[in-house]
């Protein structure tokens, strides 16, 4: 009683909106006291009182849950859930509450979002274990709520205080809830029908949403369900096309091969062979037939990935009838046309399987191909869908043929791709530009499809296809259309150097084996081939397909060329040898190994050495040397020793590369594998460098330094060297294998052994002589340079000394006065002087005449140039020779120079001068 006139009092001093809070707060439930409610053995069985306290939950929540009440609102719901069974009353508060849950939750702090996001999504998952009830209504009503987390709809106004949460905020806690497995575990137990196709188009929304979503749905075998569930009785087919939309959603989510992974069983192919069926006898509307192209296709990739399956269940032997009778599809619609092109591409992959290649030779497939890759005239379908099926045909042509050979030559396949090849040449578009469009390019297309085709079948290497197409003259006609894309086409379109480089891989398998077959190569291939290898490697890298155009060029060479002494002769005299040098020292480094057995080869021919050995860089280098200098690289890469000379650094080691060393100290070799000394051979450069060298000769070899001498003496051994390994590995197997020698043959091993490395050492001092000749050359240069530089400025020193002599005499009195004291003789630099005194009984004249000359003496000549400078060098220094003498150092070197005038009015002879 005292409380309650005590609340009749207004608060004093309370704040209105913390009243209006509290009123709000007041009107809730304590949910608490409601679950303590249902689960209270005492009150268990209360059910009026039950519903009564549920019913004022549900009007006290009408604009949707509190984030923070949900855990208890789950519990309340699994509650009602239990007793819903035996008290159907209990199930129309579950109705009721699952109409809320479609409405956003209330938050009442901006953090409740992230604060509750763990017990919003149990909430959601808690809905969905409702599905357990048998009652429809609710069923139906769980589909509804999860289907509204998709929906935008305009949520009515929250209370004050509260604001509901953001619109995708429920889509995003299906990411970590369970509601795609219950939902699509749920599935398995239902019987309506309407309902089940409800909750497919649920799962359908849910899978698209979100590739989590998918990945949860496949980890309870999603896919492997809905495929097992397709083919349920229903005429309007939705269950069908919901059921194939939550497939390719599952295939798009990022789980491709698990979906292919649980659709591969007898049981799933079954199911999709019977939907299949189903809408190919009654497909009538065009979805229809578009749902029945979407099942094709998702046995493609079943079969893609493992086409045993589809054998096993005949679903293959179906598809393979339908492709070969067209009747049953007439190919007027797009659907039809796109059915036909599916079928096609289904071949490709089923070939890969034994068992359906029988299938393929029993429904004469090869057959139908080469009729629809060389149709003579169909009336039924347009040009457009010709030209479609003819390329799709091409394709699994070029599949087909080298596994259906037998088929390929019965139906004549060479005489129908040559055609087809010579029609496509014949109309000239397929040189423009394009490619899948109008005219030109869709022929091109064609001739692209025909060369793959050509190129599937020779490159098996079968004798009688490949003198079938000599024969039918394909290799002038295969020549003719190569030099034609050569010369028409841009260096930039990748389909022309694919088509390029198809046709020279076709022509190198004609004529690798057949000696006729490389004279028909004659000049006009070579020209070809001298075209290409001028191009060089620049655009190797260019990623437009260069890279295979100049490997099939050299080889082209190696097979067409190489062989035949009249080709081997015009390629030289078309300078081919060098060609292949220029290729070598610009090519990277992959296409060393090609470009050197290819000249190897050639080396056979007696004009090349000569070829090579007069070949020359842009840089001046020999061909010798570019040999030596890719040695040494490849030594480097190979982890060889060596010192700082290039010399060999072990002599047990002399060409021991680093992967060969950590073999060493493994186990045996099996017997029927070769051996790390053995295999080195065939895997790098130097076998075909020593071979190369031994057909150029080690002696007398253009430009080579001191460095390349070095290894040069190192090629010379490689044969001697390899078999030193070969034979240490020997006695290594038989000390692992525990084989004890006799004392004989333990000597000869032992000797071998030694020779090996007896030879390595001579090498070596070699290699020493080598470098101290190198020296000595290098110090004598060095001398000869510091007596050049001596000799210029002794002739800088006389030139000053004799202008200084020559300023003396015209400027100083007392060097004049004794000069002219003195008798006329010739000085060194050519000019009279007087010795100063005339003898007894001279007379006043001779005095007198005396006197003017020595003033005309003193004037200065025209050529000194006045007194303003010094004279001018009359002459250049040449230097001759140098000798050494007895003394050492620069003392002791006698040089040889010689002056020759620099006047042109003075024929000054030549003199010479020792120092």
């Amino acid at each position: 009683m005292v409380h309650r006139l005590k609340s009749d009092i207004p608060g004093i001093g309370a704040h209105p909106t913390q009243h209006i809070q509290e009123q709000v707060r007041d009107k809730r439930l304590d949910l608490s006291k409601v679950i303590g409610l249902l689960e209270d053995p005492l009150t268990t069985n209360l059910k009026e009182k039950h519903l009564f306290v549920l019913r004022k939950l549900l009007n006290r929540n009408p604009a949707g849950f509190l984030l923070k009440e949900l855990t208890d609102i789950s519990r309340i719901l699994s509650l009602c859930a239990e007793k819903a069974t035996d008290h159907p009353e209990y199930a129309s508060f579950l109705c009721e509450a699952l109409k809320i849950c479609r409405l956003p939750f209330l938050q009442q702090k901006t953090t409740d979002e992230q604060h509750f996001a763990q017990e919003a999504a149990e909430f959601l998952s808690s809905i969905c274990y409702l599905m357990r009830i048998p009652d429809p209504d609710v069923r139906r009503c769980v589909v509804e709520a999860v289907q509204s987390f998709f929906c935008s709809g305009i949520p009515p106004k929250p209370p004050d205080g509260l604001r509901p949460t953001r619109p995708g905020y429920r889509q995003q806690l299906l990411k970590h809830s369970d509601v795609p497995k219950l939902l699509l575990l749920s599935m398995s137990g239902l019987e309506d029908q309407p309902f089940k196709l409800q909750l497919l188009q649920t799962l359908q929304i849910l899978s698209r949403s979100s590739d989590d979503i998918c990945a949860s749905v496949l980890d309870e075998r999603g896919a492997e369900s809905i495929c097992l569930h397709m083919n349920e009785p229903d005429p309007s087919a939705q269950v069908l096309l919901c059921s194939s939309e939550i497939l390719w959603n599952l295939l798009e989510g990022g789980m491709k091969e698990e979906v292919i992974a649980q659709l591969s069983s007898l049981e799933c192919v079954l199911s999709l062979k019977e939907s299949f069926l189903f809408l190919l006898e009654k497909a009538s509307q065009r979805w229809e037939r578009q749902l029945r192209n979407q099942l094709l296709m998702i046995a493609t990739l079943i079969a893609e990935a493992s086409s045993s399956v589809l054998v096993e269940s005949l679903f293959a032997k179906l598809l393979v009838g339908l492709l070969t009778f067209p009747e049953r599809n007439p190919p007027y619609s797009s659907d039809g046309l796109q059915l036909r092109q599916l079928l096609l591409n289904l071949l490709v992959f089923l070939c890969r399987d034994p068992a359906a290649l029988q299938i393929l030779r029993e429904e004469q497939v090869m057959l139908h191909l080469l009729s629809l890759a060389n149709p003579d005239g169909d009336q039924e379908r347009s040009s457009a869908q010709q030209e479609e099926l003819q390329l799709q045909a091409l394709g699994a042509v070029s599949c087909l043929a080298p596994l259906l050979l037998d088929d390929y030559v019965f139906c004549r396949g060479n005489t129908q791709l040559l055609l087809l090849l010579d029609r496509c040449v014949g109309t000239g578009d397929c040189f423009s530009q394009g490619f899948h469009g109008n005219g030109g390019g869709r022929t091109r297309a064609k001739l692209r499809g025909c060369i793959r085709a050509l190129r599937a079948v020779t490159s098996l290497g079968e004798a009688s296809v490949n003198q079938n197409l000599c024969e039918q003259r394909a290799f002038h006609q295969l020549l003719g259309v190569l030099i034609q894309l050569q010369a028409g086409c841009e260096e930039q379109d990748v389909v022309v150097v694919e088509m390029m480089s198809d046709i020279q891989w076709i022509l190198s398998e004609l004529c690798e084996s057949d000696a006729r077959a490389k004279e028909q190569f004659g000049s006009g291939g070579v020209e070809m081939v001298v075209n290409f290898l001028k191009r060089g490697s620049e655009k190797f890298y260019s990623g437009l397909g260069h890279n295979r155009l100049l490997l099939s060029t050299v080889d082209c060479v190696w097979s067409c060329v190489v062989g035949s002494d009249a080709t081997e002769d015009y390629l030289l005299a078309k300078q081919g040898a060098s060609l292949l040098l220029d290729l070598l020292r610009a090519s990277p480094r992959c296409v060393h190994g090609v470009v050197l057995a290819t000249l190897l080869d050639l080396c056979d021919n007696p004009n090349t050495r000569s070829q090579i050995l007069s070949w020359r860089d842009t840089d001046g280098q020999t061909a010798p040397r570019i040999l030596l200098e890719l040695w040494r690289d490849e030594e480097e890469e190979l982890g060889v020793l060596r010192d700082q000379h290039g010399r060999i650094k072990d002599p047990k080691k002399p060409i021991l590369t680093h992967l060969q060393q950590e073999v060493s100290g493994g186990s045996s070799f099996p017997a029927d594998s070769p051996s790390a000394a053995v295999l080195e051979v065939s895997e790098n450069l130097r076998a075909k460098i020593y071979l190369i060298f031994c057909c150029l000769g080690f002696q007398e070899l253009p430009g080579l330094s001191a460095e390349d001498f070095f290894t040069l003496s190192i090629v010379r051994r490689y044969l001697n060297f390899k078999v030193g390994e070969v034979w240490d590995e020997v006695s290594r197997e038989l000390v692992l294998e525990g084989t004890r020698l006799t004392s004989s043959d333990e000597e000869a091993l032992r000797s071998i052994c030694e020779t090996s490395e007896e030879t390595a050492r001579r090498v070596m001092e070699e290699q020493s002589d080598i470098l101290e000749q190198q020296q000595s050359v290098e110090l004598h240069e060095e001398m000869v340079a510091y007596a050049e530089m001596k000799s210029h400025w002794k002739q800088q020193e006389l030139t000053a000394q004799s202008w200084k002599n020559y300023v003396s005499r015209t400027s100083a009195y007392s060097v004049l006065k004794v000069s002219c004291s003195q008798t006329p003789k010739d000085s060194k630099d050519g000019r009279r002087c007087y010795d100063g005194h005339l003898g007894p009984g001279s007379s006043a004249q001779e005095v007198k005449v005396q006197r003017k000359e020595q003033v005309e003496w003193s004037r200065p000549t025209p050529e000194d140039g006045g007194a303003a400078g010094p004279p001018a060098e009359d002459f250049i220094t040449h230097f001759l020779s140098a000798e050494n003498g007895d003394i050492l150092g620069l003392r002791g070197l006698n040089v040889k120079m010689a002056r020759t005038s620099i006047r042109p009015d003075q024929n000054q002879e030549s003199r010479t001068e020792s120092d």
